[in-house]
């Protein structure tokens, strides 16, 4: 698994900026296409009135479906949660429902939240329904899935530390996730470190357009201009 490669300040600077501009910021370094490296709209924001998360991707896979007969009976929770301690932060716990459809009961609500925020995590993103959303709001811990739920039914862990796929999108251990009210996007590392900076510039070139477009004197023809222009300078 990669190591951090962010300091605490370069963290703190990304959570300055909302995922869609973190978003915006990734396509000026053509490094993959414009519909990919987030997690579509299947996994959204249960808790939209926190802040930005910024964190690495430690990985679970769970099912909430009565066990079958035969299947393995070890408990993976200890040693699950020592690999979630041993990881460099901040930390994002990320989870696969296996069950089919997803979203029968749930791996993190209030404790399991509580938990991973003493270890370090500072979220929860899963194609499943995570549940205590007041209790987990009130921790400051965000929440991402596909809706809240009421069950834990049979949840437990059968694997960790591996790559996961969540909404057809796959995240791996280590991997560098920025999230908010509007979802959730995958930084590449290659560009971490000067992502707080394209973001800057971003907002510079989108000024002179919003400007104009509150200005008393908006003129059409010179927001196209400036439009055109701002698209140039994009290409460069």
């Amino acid at each position: 698994m990669p190591t951090s490669i962010l300091t605490d300040a370069q963290i703190a600077a990304l959570r300055k900026y909302n995922t869609p501009t973190i978003s915006n910021a990734i396509e000026l370094f053509n490094v993959r296409p414009r519909h990919q490296g987030f997690l579509p709209h299947q996994v959204r924001c249960l808790t939209p009135e926190l802040p930005v998360i910024v964190g690495y991707a430690v990985t679970s896979r769970t099912r909430a479906l009565p066990p079958t007969a035969g299947e393995p009976t070890t408990d993976l929770n200890g040693d699950y949660l020592r690999y979630v301690a041993a990881v460099s932060g901040p930390k994002i716990a990320v989870g696969q429902d296996m069950d089919y459809p997803p979203g029968l009961g749930a791996q993190f609500g209030e404790v399991n939240a509580t938990i991973h925020q003493k270890l370090g995590c500072v979220g929860h993103v899963t194609d499943g329904c995570p549940r205590d959303l007041d209790e987990v709001r009130g921790l400051g811990f965000a929440l991402f899935g596909l809706n809240p739920c009421v069950s834990h039914g049979y949840v437990r862990l059968v694997e960790f530390g591996g790559p996961v796929t969540l909404a057809g999108v796959e995240i791996k251990p280590g991997d560098l996730l920025h999230a908010d009210k509007h979802g959730v996007c995958i930084v590449p590392l290659e560009i971490a470190e000067k992502l707080a900076d394209a973001c800057a510039e971003v907002e510079r070139l989108e000024r002179p357009l919003l400007e104009i477009c509150r200005s008393g004197e908006f003129d059409l023809e010179t927001y196209l201009i400036l439009r055109k222009d701002m698209k140039a300078q994009i290409r460069e």
